[in-house]
């Protein structure tokens, strides 16, 4: 029997990537085509568990054996990296710079951040990505969706586009999986990949140009215009103009209006004519909102857009200034500018924000959930009433 894998958080990074890890643990986050469990199941080739915050592992549990192997859930994995932890000795520790990369041991231990004297430390000498800010999931994703594409379709044949009126430019970097349909559409692979999920649908008119992944029983509705390094996960329904930009999942921009540099979790949905703005007037960088130092702090980034948690919605026309941050289960509608921003449970816009009551919230969550034939738990609303209490503390 081999290693036993988990996937760990980092208190500190599990803040730096709220709302989106309010929700889910950092091995659930998607970026490229994959998330980041899947990206280590498919090259470890075994089942991964997690260790993250208390209040989300009844949903989210963590399996232990008598080999445990615990790897920091934020990084990237790339062939040197796996080959060095399969080689990692037992009761010993691999990190870089301090950082613990990953811990062969039999018990888990207490605390991530410090590396105990109980272990042998190993260096490791390459470069490492990791999701460390909320704007690494979309300036990452053109190369995951590069290096997922190679993982997934290696040695494998594409099923045929077989639509007469759509026209395909590096058909060679374009793969398909059994169960697309596409009508009257142009894909350009000739600068990226373009994978296309399980049943996924691209309708007539869509202009999508590469590095694209398009998701299991999504669909790309009438027009659409899909830019470089955009990532649709799961069962979404896209429309409008979407550039580098990271939908998790379960979530719909169903009409006209644009997206950019922006990530989305699970169960949110824009309303008709949504716009966002990823540019400042000035080009300086954009200030997002930071939930450690509970301010707004640089992001290093000139392009940033919406920042969207879970369950959130957006109502008809609304307008996202430059690097807005929208925390889980927020109800966002009417005219201007909404604050750049809004927390968790909150109901309004420009003119103001009061909260959105957590037995409504549930109600609202089940019912939207309901309609893709899925159900909200009580193991998931639990999560959604830990995450309402520590929004009103």
């Amino acid at each position: 029997m081999g290693m036993n894998i988990i996937l760990f958080d980092l208190p500190k990074i599990r803040q730096a990537l709220m709302p989106l890890s309010l929700t889910r643990p950092v091995a659930e986050f998607k970026v490229g085509i994959l998330t980041l469990k899947e990206k280590w199941e498919k090259r470890m080739q075994t089942a991964i568990s997690y260790a993250t915050a208390a209040y989300l592992q009844a949903k989210y549990p963590c399996i232990l054996s008598e080999d445990n192997l615990c790897i920091n859930a934020a990084i990237l994995p790339d062939n040197q990296l796996i080959k060095a932890l399969k080689e990692l000795p037992k009761e010993c520790c691999l990190e870089k710079d301090g950082l613990i990369i990953g811990i062969r041991t039999r018990k888990l231990p207490e605390d991530f951040t410090v590396i105990s004297p109980s272990y042998k430390k190993q260096g490791y000498l390459h470069e490492i990505n990791a999701l460390n800010h909320l704007t690494d999931i979309f300036a990452l994703n053109g190369a995951q969706i590069q290096a997922d594409f190679k993982l997934i379709t290696q040695g494998r044949a594409s099923a045929v586009i077989q639509d007469p009126h759509t026209v395909l430019y590096g058909k060679e970097n374009i793969f398909v999986e059994p169960g697309v349909r596409i009508k009257a559409a142009v894909l350009n692979a000739e600068e990226g990949v373009i994978y296309l999920g399980k049943n996924a649908q691209i309708s007539e008119g869509s202009l999508i140009q590469g590095n694209f992944a398009l998701g299991e029983s999504s669909v790309i509705n009438l027009g659409a215009k899909i830019r470089h390094n955009t990532s649709i996960g799961p069962f979404c329904k896209v429309g409008g103009e979407v550039s580098n930009s990271v939908f998790f999942g379960y979530s719909n921009k169903g009409h006209d209006g644009f997206l950019g540099n922006s990530v989305l979790g699970t169960w949110c949905n824009l309303g008709a004519d949504t716009n966002t703005s990823n540019l400042k007037n000035n080009y300086s960088h954009v200030r997002l909102w930071d939930y450690a130092t509970q301010s707004y702090q640089d992001s290093g980034q000139m392009f940033v857009g919406l920042m969207m948690g879970d369950h959130s919605k957006a109502g008809i026309n609304t307008m996202f200034n430059t690097g807005t941050v929208v925390g889980v289960s927020a109800n966002i509608f009417g005219g201007g500018f909404p604050p750049k921003f809004i927390p968790s449970f909150s109901w309004g816009g420009s003119e103001g924000l009061q909260t959105f009551q957590l037995e409504k919230a549930l109600e609202v969550a089940a019912r939207v959930m309901e309609r893709r034939k899925q159900t909200l738990t009580q193991i998931e609303s639990n999560i959604l009433e830990e995450i309402f209490n520590a929004s009103k503390a």
